[in-house]
């Protein structure tokens, strides 16, 4: 598991969003809060250098993780390690690439969505080992 820490004045969460504006921290953490609620014993990941942090079942991020949230100046990327595959009747999901797809959340209202909820309650069962397996 890598989790970079600068200092230890501040959670490595809160040092990875630590140079956004303040109201795109507090969507990052609405997002993070999201992701604690639906799976509550979720594994969290903190890349501080690149203020990152991933969610999954264990701390490999290949093999355990199914999503990550990423701030940007306007808005904060929710990314699902296997999006291309997971089902998205609402076509929340963008992104190109063989496996990852994101949602830009831009506003606290997205997060009430019921069509997100359930794309990341399901992310949280696809292709990850369940969690307290042996």
């Amino acid at each position: 598991m890598e989790i970079q820490i600068m200092s230890t004045d501040l959670e490595p969460f809160e040092q990875a969003i630590a140079s956004y504006p303040e109201p795109i921290k507090a969507l990052a953490r609405q997002v993070r809060a999201l992701i604690h609620d639906i799976l509550p014993e979720v594994v969290e990941v903190v890349w501080v250098q690149q203020k990152n942090t991933g969610f999954g079942t264990g701390p490999k991020k290949n093999t355990e993780h199914f999503c990550w949230l990423m701030p940007t100046k306007n808005y904060v990327n929710l990314g699902f390690n296997y999006g291309a595959e997971l089902p998205d009747p609402e076509h929340l999901l963008e992104g190109t690439g063989k496996l990852f797809r994101h949602v830009k959340i831009r506003s606290a209202d997205q997060l009430i969505d019921p069509a997100l909820r359930a794309l990341v309650r399901y992310a949280t069962t696809y292709r990850v080992p369940a969690v307290g397996r042996d």
